[in-house]
């Protein structure tokens, strides 16, 4: 008698799975998913990055898992608080900022955790993850002795608002924005 075992799957770095990693296995599918309909054209440098950045970011696709994960509406700043959709009447908008409002407050830049979410409002109210943004204080950073601009992803970071005070740098990693990858403004991304 021939007893069937059903062959262990692989996991995409080729290792095999037992059980669990459902979560994981499901993330890694969205960010796939998203890195096909989302990437600009070609494959040229750096697209492996932002694929690493979808991954990373997957799990903030709904607002609950950002906010237990220490992000929250707005800069927390009371003389530019940032809380509403941010809009460009001859650019585009941004979205709503869900921002690490801790990991701000430093210097160090990590491509895979960025310090700020940006999100959608959708017709139905619910909000969608369209890009992600690094912050660093512009004060701190050059008080830390740099004298250029903070990088990211091989991006020179700029200071959009000079009374907030924050060099910054967008990802539309998860909606396509025709301006561009790193552009501020998205003309495909509406406010209310």
């Amino acid at each position: 008698m021939h007893i069937y075992r059903r062959p262990r799957r692989a996991d995409c770095s080729g290792t095999i799975r037992r059980r669990g990693g459902t979560a994981l296995a499901g993330a890694l599918a969205l960010a796939a998913l998203a890195t096909s309909s989302v990437a600009t054209a070609g494959s040229g440098p750096g697209q492996s990055d932002l694929a690493k950045v979808r991954v990373a970011t997957a799990q903030f696709h709904r607002t609950e898992v950002a906010i237990r994960a220490g992000h929250q509406l707005g800069s927390g700043r009371t003389d530019i608080p940032i809380t509403g959709c941010v809009a460009n009447p001859e650019r585009g908008a941004m979205g709503y900022h869900y921002f690490d409002r801790d990991a701000i407050e430093d210097t160090v830049l990590d491509p895979l955790r960025p310090e700020g979410l940006v999100y959608e409002p959708l017709p139905n109210g619910k909000l969608h993850l369209v890009a992600v943004e690094w912050i660093v204080p512009a004060e701190a950073w050059h008080d830390a002795g740099n004298v250029d601009p903070p990088t990211v992803l091989g991006q020179e970071m700029g200071i959009l608002n000079p009374a907030l005070g924050w060099y910054i740098l967008h990802a539309w990693v998860w909606k396509p924005n025709p301006a561009g990858m790193f552009e501020n403004w998205n003309p495909d991304v509406v406010c209310p």
